[in-house]
Parts: C-alpha cells; sequence; structure tokens
C-alpha cells in the first residue's frame, strides 16, 4: 500500500469529528503499519483553500481527502465522504490566515510596556519557581547591550486595557523585578503597566506591596513573594548590586523585548489559551515570521490579494520540503524536534540562525529587525528565491551529490555552504565543493593504515566509503540514478561492517550462537565436502544448552571452510569493510562473506534499499570474471575493491589507497 492507502487504512475506524495532532496522526500510521513518520504528511489528505470541493487527481495521491486543518499543527477527521461542496472553507482550512490578518503582531521593548493586564479566570495564578527566575535573570544580565527577545505575550483589546492570554509568568516576573529594583534602587522608576485578576482580586494588591507576613496564606501570594525573595538573593550575591541594577534597569529599557501578539477583539481567548498552554502548541517562530506578512498592521504595505497569494505559496514551500528525497538531501534532522515546520529551515538559514541556539524566536526577532529594513514585498521575494535555491541544488545532478555527501557525512552544514555560495558563480561554487570533498577526507595519514580496530579511524573510514558510494551514483552514465538521502538516513543504524567477518564481536548468549550456526549451514551446504561439520553444526544447535567451547570450536571449522588464505591480515583493512545495515544482529555481524551475500541478496529481492557500492561488494561486480569465486571473500577481490574507490574518487584522495602485494596460497 502507498502511505496515503494505509493513513485511509488506520483512520478506518477512527470517529468522524475526532481532532488530532499531526505527531497524532504520524504515531497512529506508525503502529499500525511500521511507515516512517516522516513520510506521513497530513496535509497531503487534507482540505484547504485552493482545493476545496475539487477531486483529488494528484498523481501520487489519487484518494479522497480526509482532513480538515482546523489550527496550526491540528486535523479534523471528516472522512473520506465529506462534502465539502457543502460546507464554508472559512470555518476550517483557512481560519489560521484569516486571523492572521486581524492581529497586530510587533516587538516592544519592556520599558515600552504600558496599560493595565487583566488575568481572566480560566488562568491559573502565578507559578514560576526559583529556577525561572533566575534563568530570566542569568538570561537578560548576560545577554548584556545586545538586542534580547522573550517569548510572546498574546493580548485582546479590551476598554480598559488588555485581556492577558498568554505570557502571564514573564509579565508577573517582569512586573516584580521592576518593582523591586523602584524599591531598592531606584525610586523614580516609572511603573508603567498593572496586573489585574478577574478571581483573585486580592493578588493585584498583594504584587503592588509585597508582604512576608502574608506569604503563607495563599499559593498565589507565595509564588509571588518567593519570586521576589529570589530576585533580592540574586542581587546580593553581586559584587556591586547597585552597578548590577543600573545595568538590568538599562537592559529592560533599551535591549529586551517581548513579542507582542495582540489578536482582535472578536478571536475566542479561551481557545487560544487552551491551545497555546493545554494543547501545548506554541506560536511557532515560522508562524509569526508569516504572521508579519499576513497582520492588519502591514495591510498598509501590501493588499489582501498579495497577502493571499503570499499564505498559499507559504504552504506551497512547506508542502514541497515534505518531500523526503529534498528535505533529507538538505538536513539529517530525522527526529522531527529540531524544526517545528519544514519552512524554519529556510527562515533559519536566511537569519543564520546558530546551531547551538537556544532562543526559540531567534529567526523571528531577525525578521522583524529586516521589515524595520526593508519592505516586506522585498523579504518575501528573498524567502523564495533562498529556497528556488535550495531545490536548484536538489535538481542539479552534480550539486545534489556533493552538497548531500557533505552535509550527510556532517563535514559541513547547510548553513556553511549556504553562506559559500553567496556571491558565487556557479563554476567557483563547485570549485568550492570539490575542495571541502577533498579536506573531509583529507586525515593526514594513508587510507591503507586505517583500521577498523582503531577508534579514531572508525569514521574516518565511515565517511570515505559513504563519498565511494554517493561519488559512484553520481559518475552513472547519463545520470541515471541519484543517492538516495532519505532512505539512508531513514536507516539511522548504518555501521561499518566487515565484507568477510572471521570474529565474534558481541556474540554472548545461546540464540546468537544457534543463529550464526544455522546461517553458516545453508552457505556450508553450498559450496559442498562439509557433510561431517553440518551434521555436528546440526546437532549442537538442536542442544537445549550450547556450552561456549563447543560453539567456539565449530565456528573456527566454519570460519575456515569458508574463508581463504591472507585473509586475517586485511581483516580490518578498508579493503574488508563496506556499509552494511544489520542493526543489533550480533550473528550476521560476524557471519562470513557468503552468508552476508546472501543476506543482500534476499534484501535486493525484496526492494530494500542497500547502498550502492555495498551491493556492487556482495554481487561482485567489482571482481574480473577469472578470479570470481562467489562463496569466497579473498585477495583478487580486495585489490578489485580498492582499485575501484581509487579510479571512483581519485580527484578526491590526497594519494590512491595502496593495493596489497600478498600472494594467496
Amino acid at each position: 500500500m502507498t502511505v496515503n492507502e494505509e493513513i485511509i487504512e488506520a483512520f478506518k475506524d477512527v470517529e468522524v469529528g475526532s481532532v488530532f495532532s499531526m505527531g497524532e496522526i504520524k504515531d497512529l500510521v506508525y503502529e499500525k503499519y511500521g511507515r516512517n513518520r516522516n513520510s506521513v504528511i497530513p496535509s497531503d489528505l487534507c482540505y484547504n483553500s485552493s482545493n476545496w470541493g475539487v477531486e483529488n487527481t494528484d498523481y501520487h495521491n489519487k484518494v479522497k481527502r480526509l482532513f480538515l486543518k482546523i489550527d496550526s499543527g491540528m486535523y479534523k477527521y471528516v472522512g473520506p465522504d465529506f462534502d465539502a461542496t457543502s460546507v464554508n472553507q472559512y470555518e476550517f482550512g483557512t481560519v489560521r490566515e484569516r486571523h492572521m490578518k486581524e492581529i497586530i503582531l510587533e516587538t516592544k521593548l519592556v520599558g515600552s510596556i504600558s496599560g493595565k493586564f487583566f488575568v481572566p479566570s480560566y488562568q491559573r495564578g502565578y507559578r514560576w519557581g526559583e529556577e525561572e527566575v533566575k534563568r530570566l535573570l542569568d538570561d537578560i544580565y548576560t545577554n548584556g547591550n545586545n538586542n534580547y527577545c522573550l517569548q510572546p505575550v498574546v493580548v485582546r483589546k479590551r476598554e480598559d486595557g488588555y485581556e492577558l492570554i498568554d505570557g502571564q509568568q514573564r509579565l508577573t516576573t517582569l512586573y516584580i523585578l521592576l518593582s523591586f529594583i523602584k524599591k531598592e534602587f531606584k525610586p523614580r522608576v516609572d511603573l508603567k503597566f498593572e496586573l489585574t485578576y478577574e478571581t483573585r482580586e486580592k493578588s493585584e494588591e498583594f504584587l503592588k506591596n509585597i508582604d512576608e507576613t502574608l506569604a503563607d496564606s495563599n499559593i498565589d501570594f507565595y509564588h509571588i513573594f518567593h519570586a521576589y525573595k529570589t530576585i533580592e538573593e540574586w542581587f546580593a550575591k553581586k559584587e556591586d548590586d547597585v552597578v548590577v541594577a543600573d545595568d538590568i534597569y538599562g537592559y529592560l529599557v533599551k535591549y529586551v523585548k517581548v513579542i507582542w501578539y495582540e489578536v482582535d477583539e472578536n478571536e475566542d481567548a479561551i481557545a487560544l489559551f487552551a491551545r497555546l498552554n493545554i494543547g501545548k502548541i506554541p506560536l511557532t517562530s515560522a508562524e509569526l515570521v508569516k504572521a508579519i506578512f499576513l497582520c492588519r498592521d502591514n495591510n498598509k504595505e501590501m493588499n489582501e490579494k498579495k497577502q493571499e497569494e503570499i499564505s498559499l505559496q507559504w504552504d506551497n514551500i512547506e508542502k514541497e520540503l515534505h518531500h523526503d528525497s529534498l528535505w533529507y538531501f538538505l538536513t539529517n534532522s530525522i527526529s522531527g524536534d529540531e524544526y517545528q515546520t519544514r519552512i524554519d529551515l529556510v527562515l533559519d538559514l536566511m537569519a543564520k540562525k546558530p546551531l547551538d541556539s537556544k532562543d526559540k524566536y531567534y529567526t523571528f526577532f531577525k525578521f522583524d529587525e529586516k521589515k524595520n529594513e526593508q519592505q516586506l514585498d522585498e523579504i518575501w521575494r528573498e524567502i523564495q528565491k533562498t529556497f528556488l535555491l535550495l531545490k536548484d541544488w536538489y535538481e542539479n545532478h552534480e550539486l545534489y551529490h556533493k552538497i548531500g555527501y557533505l552535509i550527510a557525512s556532517k563535514s559541513k552544514t547547510l548553513q556553511e555552504i549556504y553562506d559559500l555560495s553567496v556571491d558565487k558563480t556557479k563554476t567557483a561554487f563547485k570549485a568550492s565543493l570539490d575542495s571541502l570533498i577533498s579536506e573531509s577526507i583529507n586525515y593526514g595519514k594513508r587510507y591503507e593504515e586505517l583500521s577498523y580496530d582503531n577508534n579514531s579511524d572508525y569514521e574516518k573510514i565511515s565517511r570515505l566509503l559513504l563519498l565511494f558510494n554517493v561519488e559512484s551514483v553520481r559518475q552513472i552514465d547519463e545520470n541515471a540514478q541519484k543517492f538516495p538521502f532519505d532512505k539512508f538516513k531513514e536507516k539511522a543504524d548504518w555501521s561499518l561492517e566487515h565484507i568477510h567477518a572471521q570474529q565474534s564481536e558481541g556474540m554472548r548468549k545461546q540464540e546468537e550462537w544457534k543463529s550464526w550456526l544455522g546461517m553458516h549451514i545453508e552457505s556450508l551446504k553450498a559450496i559442498g565436502g562439509y557433510d561431517d561439520l553440518v551434521a555436528k553444526m546440526q546437532e549442537a544447535k538442536s542442544q537445549e544448552v550450547l556450552e561456549r567451547t563447543d560453539f567456539r570450536e565449530l565456528q573456527e571449522q566454519a570460519i575456515e571452510a569458508l574463508s581463504v588464505e591472507g585473509n586475517a591480515e586485511y581483516l580490518h583493512s578498508i579493503s574488508n569493510l563496506a556499509l552494511l545495515n544489520s542493526g543489533d544482529n550480533a550473528a550476521l555481524n560476524n557471519s562470513t562473506f557468503d552468508v552476508k551475500r546472501n543476506i543482500i541478496v534476499d534484501m535486493d529481492k525484496k526492494g530494500k534499499f542497500i547502498p550502492f557500492c555495498t551491493k556492487m561488494v556482495f554481487l561482485k561486480y567489482y571482481t574480473p570474471s577469472e578470479h570470481n569465486d562467489i562463496h569466497f571473500w579473498g585477495q583478487n577481490d580486495r585489490i578489485a575493491y580498492v582499485q575501484a574507490i581509487n579510479t571512483v574518487l581519485k580527484e578526491y584522495l590526497n594519494f590512491p589507497i595502496e593495493i596489497e602485494r600478498e600472494v594467496e596460497r
């Protein structure tokens, strides 16, 4: 079945009207069919403004749509018999975009926040503890004279101020901090905002006059008081708290901002609060960037038709990035945790977000700065241009393989490659990529000296063999194939394995020993002449308890029968190593060539992905026919294998891998 057919089957017994997050949909299909979560794309089976009531005739997805997108990352299951023509599409698929047009989105200095903030009854009281308060203080102080953006404060306009929908904890802590600075250091500080409460009226008064004697009278007072004490103790530990107070206050009024997210008066505040806090679907950086283009505050710069066009183009970019072959060419992000939406990758690239940045809204803050320097139309063209550049790399056969290797091998990040491409002709860019590839396998030692049993060499051999695989596919005549980075990265347990193993690494269990014997019995039968050994192995395999010494004796005899002379010296060299996905199967890891070859052939028959060169090795494509013994891996095979590596990688190797000179007896 295709992935979309699996989604349909997985939801066959689900009640129509049920609401699911994207993650829950992916989990359901994975649990039922084992389908890779990254391949499950709910939006492919979702109604939206462009396909409403239109029959799904897409070549890959000739199935009926199942979902209505009701919010960011949230889908309502309507089933395959849903009549889209009978329902107003604006009740569902474009709700978020409509609401975006009604919001005011900006960054606002803490010193500029003013007015009365009303905390409604559906929210709990103040609950930040010592850890959260200290973290906020440390972040503000260590950031110093640099722009720093706190998480969103979500509000709805009221006649007498704002209803505080999200951000109560941060705003309350900032109020307590400013109150402390005013009381202890700077009495002329003007507290421009205040908080009032629908059901906890006494909390407002306590917040203005924090009294230790009342701290234990209710839970809100307790947390407010202890936040104040934490701030007091934090300042007391500083060498000169007066100077630090001046600094902190200066940072708050000049550099520290909140993301001000003001929704329309008609917004359902309780539903939005539930989404942000109970449903744990926070405002993402990408969603906020999108809102820059769609919110009403920017209507003077672009008309509604242009905003709708951007919204559709935005969704198309997101959908294209959900094609795994494109996505895993660009990133090694397998779990999906790194990017909340895939367009985040493009936005982060433009914002030059550092890999180690813990600022959830770093990218939004950079785009907020951009809009003060550039027209929104111009910024949007830059986003499109960046995406089209990535897509051009993907569609260019040579660039696809060279960039894909550098990212997959972790030699370079996409950001580094993107920065490298700026202001370069395509020819100069390709030359730079070739230099980076050469540097990635410049190890400062001869390649034939690399050894599997040397921990520092393991990754080096793996990288060299990955390049051999990628380049071998790239160099196939007429660009007939592309190396499938998506399939390679999907199997996270690809490892460096012996083509012909002669040891027992990791085999400690009875079932592993018996499995090893069973696999090698078939190979011994195939080459013939070992009936007695086969009988002993069958008997040992059937024993209830197999002694280690008995297994080792039979193993040594089987390995000797399935090996040719001269293998031992080159056991751990690159001429006896390949990338193989054997997972945790210790018996297979320690198997001889013929056993592994049979497994590879079986995998190939079933259409499973095998790295190109690994398949060539086990199917003996590199070995000339006059030296080809299908059951064994020997010197002639190793020589042919190394010659192939030298030929394919001649443009990148510092020097050819030396070919062994030993003559087999």
